[in-house]
């Protein structure tokens, strides 16, 4: 069941209610007993997860890609040298390290 905000025109008092979306809208203020009108209120909405982006649901190969740009391949294959090179930096400088102590 949905909250709805209403608010008193006589004596400007801001109520919600739960109420079913097929209930009729409130008409008397619960104070004074003066007209209450709806009040639309914007919602928060977040996105978790993945795929509200569009290069969250799509492949690599599917998006357009500039004339001479490398193959799909080639990208995996440069991803793999440049993480391994990483690699073999790190556990070199580990071992330059042990050794100045």
């Amino acid at each position: 069941m949905p909250i709805y905000e209403y608010q008193c025109d006589t004596c400007g008092l801001r109520f919600e209610r739960r109420q079913h979306m097929s209930d009729e809208p409130l008409k008397d203020c619960p104070e004074c007993d003066g007209h209450v009108h709806r009040v639309i209120q914007p919602m928060g909405v977040i996105f978790k997860g993945s795929g509200f982006y569009i290069t969250d649901n799509r492949h690599k190969s599917t998006l357009p890609s500039p004339k001479g740009a490398k193959g799909h391949e080639s990208e995996k294959a440069e991803e793999e040298k440049s993480t391994t090179k990483a690699k073999e930096e790190t556990s070199a400088e580990r071992t330059a390290s042990s050794s100045a102590e």
